[in-house]
């Protein structure tokens, strides 16, 4: 078969995985999320303010979703920017 098939690969149709290493919890098992604390929750923020999934922050679901709704809350009350500043 090779001669008739000279560009396919012998893998039989079977893909090469990747291995991810799951990342670990930063805030561990804290249920409360403080809105107040500026620097805590910009650290779930990238640089021009958005808020940054679960898969780069390590967080749990439950926790990715009370992060969200804490700097929604502090945009809301101007503790937080909705978008990042300009620098020219």
């Amino acid at each position: 078969m090779a001669a008739i098939y000279p560009m396919q690969n012998n893998n039989n149709g079977k893909q090469k995985q990747k291995v991810v290493k799951k990342k670990t919890n930063p805030i561990k098992d804290q249920k409360v999320i403080d809105y107040l604390d500026n620097k805590f929750l910009s650290r779930y923020t990238n640089d021009q303010g958005k808020v940054l999934p679960r898969r780069i922050t390590g967080v749990s679901a439950y926790q990715q979703r009370r992060i969200a709704n804490a700097i929604k809350y502090a945009r809301h009350l101007a503790l937080m920017p909705f978008v990042a500043q300009d620098v020219n």
